[in-house]
């Protein structure tokens, strides 16, 4: 993302902290809300806000010890733009999406927290805030939509969904629907946008994502 200098692959590291979070995808220029509390994750919050901010969300599968699961191929980088420290030892923190990564191996670290060494290249074009959005269905995404929270009886905030420009709208969605953790990790390996609204489209239509987390979606 130009705005916090990353161009080109090259500007970002290759080995970042991760935090394995099943169902929580982060995607790029969307915002990822956070509450940690985990005392090995606070602990890579105090490291990373002393260094370069940057954090990769991953989700796990099948395989490793139950301490340390296997990690999905693909994950997402982000840095770190909200912080708040709660009276009972808590990090409220928001992650801004920057570039998805491919993990290509995990290390023998020191640190209560795990990390990987990674390579953004192939999503170089996460960095091109010009996501093209030529041939987005506006209108049929949202009536897939409006028909899978009443099924569900969730809400939106259909201000917000409607103003919201197309990738937002389509990331957003990805991030927040009540999706089990392989379809999330569907629409992040997602290779275009316009490959992530068909993907999303088809999970609105199928109904079949698991049990709705009864919350609003905003």
């Amino acid at each position: 993302m130009a705005a916090f200098g990353y161009r080109r692959p090259g500007d970002l590291p290759d080995t970042i902290p991760v935090f394995p979070l099943d169902s929580a995808i982060l995607l790029p220029r969307a915002i990822l809300p956070l509450n940690v509390f985990e005392p090995r994750y606070l602990n890579m919050i105090d490291d990373v806000i002393a260094g370069d901010r940057l954090i990769g969300m991953v989700q796990t599968t099948t395989g490793g010890p139950d301490q340390a699961p296997a990690l999905t191929d693909v994950g997402g980088v982000g840095r770190l733009t909200s912080f708040a420290e709660t009276s009972d030892g808590r990090y409220l923190i928001s992650l801004t999406g920057v570039c998805r990564f491919s993990i290509v191996k995990e290390l023998d670290v020191t640190t209560p927290y795990r990390k990987a060494k990674v390579d953004f290249e192939p999503f170089a074009s996460d960095l091109d805030e010009r996501s093209s959005t030529a041939g987005f269905d506006r209108g049929a995404l949202l009536a897939e939509l409006t028909a899978f929270l009443r099924a569900h009886d969730l809400s939106a905030d259909w201000s917000s969904v409607e103003a919201a420009p197309a990738e937002t709208l389509v990331n957003s969605l990805a991030m927040v629907c009540p999706f089990a953790p392989p379809e999330k990790q569907a629409l992040l390996e997602a290779e275009t946008l316009q490959d992530r609204v068909d993907t999303l489209r088809a999970l609105l239509r199928s109904g079949q994502a698991g049990p709705a987390d009864p919350t609003k979606i905003s």
